[in-house]
């Protein structure tokens, strides 16, 4: 078996189909025993340039290890299917497990969302404190 990298654009209207889309594919590589090393959702994100008068689109990563029967009905599948704008099969030399640059940065910002948000709780409870601190207080 090979290993091979795919990367599929989805009209962003169909958006909602994606994890359809995702489970179909994943079965199908799946079945025929191959495996799926990577699997990424990048959500919707802005085209270099517009295909089609779109200017973004759903953009989905998948690493996997699959005969290329299975990666010739992948193909056939992307080509009949309205909803896929664009879609790239490299093969790869090796299997590639560890996170794309785009999951870093995203997994990034979520971290400094998070922590951001710590932050204003803190600061919020701090506030709710001093505050019950000073209706407690005796007025006099």
């Amino acid at each position: 078996m090979r290993h091979y990298e795919i990367v599929f654009m989805v009209h962003p209207d169909q958006s909602e189909q994606v994890a359809g889309m995702i489970e179909r594919y994943t079965t199908l590589i799946n079945e025929s025993n191959g495996k799926i090393h990577r699997l990424e959702d990048w959500g919707r994100r802005q085209l270099a340039y517009p295909i089609n008068k779109l200017h973004k689109a759903h953009y989905v990563l998948m690493n996997v290890e699959a005969e290329q029967k299975v990666i010739d009905e992948l193909e056939s599948n992307f080509r009949f299917n309205d909803i896929v704008i664009r879609n790239m099969i490299m093969r790869t030399k090796n299997a590639v497990t560890e996170a794309s640059p785009m999951m870093k940065a995203k997994e990034e910002r979520f971290s400094k969302r998070e922590e951001s948000q710590s932050v204003n709780e803190n600061v919020d409870d701090l506030i709710d404190d001093k505050e019950l601190n000073q209706s407690e207080q005796p007025e006099g």
